[in-house]
């Protein structure tokens, strides 16, 4: 028997060394994450920090397992309030690693009355707001406030905490940031049970103020519970963790969260158009196609380009409403593929030249008319006469212009003829008068 006793131990000691099996939970249903298997983070609405490049060095008091590249990220400008459960479930030395988690926060943040403003809303069946946003201006001073922080030992009246949060922490008296300053306001509510009062109601009024908020669970944390108070999509307002000694590495997840890479991504730029990125937390704005930068370097003007003769039309260049153009081509041209260059019409081709009898194209893309030989161009410069026909015309009227003109000449000799007959007469009758009386 004793020669197979170090086989028993060491098999018993692989026994005691293996986890035990894992059981399916309240955190294994759709929409809740442990630590360690939720995605990066993105609200509210940013995009997550990328990884720091192997061995650049890291930056800001207190980081800690390489939280932040130096230059990689920027913690986004924040109104933001810890609402911290501190009943009677939360052991002293489990409230301590709740502290150590906000610590932790903090230190991933860009602290400032320009920056990120904290407060911190401690409860159990009371609610205690410990201090306000504009009470602390400095990391130093946040996590010495923080860690002077106690319990209040008894309930879980998460409902009210929200309440108390909303009506009192998030004013603009309280030192809050008004609505024109763009700021999110964002709670992070930390509990380990079940609330004693209603949640879904106030959390929803919380929402609807414009407050977002993450619900972080830990161990006996009511799941439900978490998913009434969180934002949508769940999946990234709802954390949980088995124990409070795991709950200060959710402080990488939120970091991650309220990481922004540039003041583009922050939207805090101001640019009219287009914020383009510099490095370094530096930026420029541009302007879209069609405008360009005011003196202000951020908002934009239509460019009048037809104006301005860049517009590269050869004949018409039209400005257009949108602070752009297009080229047009003078009568006669057509426009080509290249929407700038313009070619003559072949209006002899098309048809529509209205031309009797030939059209010719001139260089100037216009046309004129022409005759079949043996015809003439009429007045209106389309329609065409024969030749021979004209002659005709012309030589009949000059006959008739001949005849009148004869049968005229002839009636005046007549009548001249008549005229000289009666005066000779005349003339003989007071010759034989005058003789007569000379010889009586």
């Amino acid at each position: 028997m004793l020669r197979y006793l170090p086989g028993l131990l060491l098999l018993l000691w692989q026994l005691l060394l293996l986890p035990p099996p894992a059981v399916p939970g309240p955190l294994d249903r759709p929409g809740f994450l442990r630590l360690g298997t939720r995605g990066p983070g993105g609200n509210p609405g940013r995009r997550p920090a990328p990884a720091a490049p192997t061995g650049t060095p890291y930056s800001g008091a207190g980081q800690h397992d390489g939280a932040r590249g130096a230059g990689v990220c920027k913690s986004m400008p924040l109104d933001l309030v810890f609402i911290i459960d501190s009943s009677r479930s939360v052991r002293p030395l489990e409230f301590t690693k709740v502290k150590t988690f906000v610590s932790r926060v903090i230190d991933t943040l860009d602290i400032g009355p320009a920056d990120t403003r904290v407060a911190v809303v401690n409860y159990a069946s009371t609610v205690k707001i410990e201090f306000h946003l504009q009470t602390h201006s400095d990391k130093q001073s946040l996590k010495q406030a923080v860690a002077r922080i106690t319990p209040l030992s008894t309930g879980t009246m998460s409902g009210l905490a929200i309440q108390t949060a909303m009506d009192e922490a998030f004013t603009v008296e309280a030192g809050a940031r008004g609505p024109a300053s763009n700021i999110p306001k964002v709670a992070i509510i930390v509990t380990d049970g079940r609330p004693q009062d209603q949640v879904n109601e106030v959390a929803a009024r919380a929402q609807a103020s414009g407050i977002e908020l993450y619900a972080v669970g830990v161990d006996r944390a009511d799941m439900e519970s978490l998913k009434m108070m969180a934002s949508e999509p769940l999946d990234e307002h709802v954390f949980y963790v088995e124990t409070y000694g795991v709950i200060e590495k959710l402080s990488s997840r939120f970091q991650e969260t309220f990481c922004a890479l540039d003041p583009c991504a922050l939207g805090t730029h101001q640019c009219q158009h287009v914020c383009v990125s510099d490095g370094e937390g530096k930026h420029h704005c541009e302007c879209s196609q069609g405008y360009s930068l005011n003196a202000d370097k951020k908002t934009c003007s239509v460019i009048d380009k037809c104006a301005l003769n860049t517009h590269g039309c050869e004949h018409i260049c039209v400005n257009d409403r949108t602070g752009s153009y297009h080229c047009e081509c003078y009568e006669g041209y057509t426009l080509n593929e290249d929407r700038k260059t313009c070619s003559a019409q072949d209006q002899c081709a098309l048809g529509t030249h209205g031309c009797q009898h030939i059209c010719v194209n001139d260089r100037a893309g216009s046309h004129h008319c022409e005759c079949y030989e043996g015809y003439t161009l009429n007045e209106d410069k389309k329609t065409c006469s024969a030749i021979a026909e004209a002659r005709r015309l012309i030589s009949t009227e000059d006959a008739c212009a001949c005849e009148a003109t004869l049968a005229f000449q002839d009636k005046v000799s007549s009548y001249l003829h008549r005229l000289n007959t009666k005066l000779d007469d005349i003339l003989e009758k007071l010759q034989a008068n005058e003789y007569g009386q000379i010889h009586r």
